[in-house]
């Protein structure tokens, strides 16, 4: 059983209540402690920050792995951009290779 602290809102599923140690905090109490706040994401807490009474937000550390236009995404785009200027493309019309070229 999990050693949870949760301020409930109507905003935060059920579910999530279950299975995340979590923390709701007002959007004033956001923005006069952000330090704060991101410091104990960082250190894995969730936290929702709850904006007027029909918003709510998750804040939530990104790598950059999960940024997409990381250097390799870039690499890729250019490989790709290339790769079409040398002709080397496949044109598709139909539902059919659409279905060939995905493997349905």
């Amino acid at each position: 059983m999990y050693d949870c602290y949760v301020t409930f809102s109507i905003f935060v599923p059920y579910w999530y209540t279950k299975c995340k140690i979590m923390l709701v905090i007002s959007s004033r109490e956001f923005r006069q402690n952000q330090k704060k706040y991101f410091e104990r994401v960082d250190k894995g807490e969730h936290i929702i920050v709850q904006r007027a009474k029909d918003k709510a937000y998750a804040l939530t550390p990104i790598s950059e792995d999960d940024m997409y236009f990381n250097g390799e995404m870039v690499n890729k785009i250019k490989q790709s951009i290339l790769e079409v200027q040398q002709g080397e493309v496949q044109r598709i019309s139909t539902s059919k290779e659409i279905s060939d070229l995905l493997g349905l």
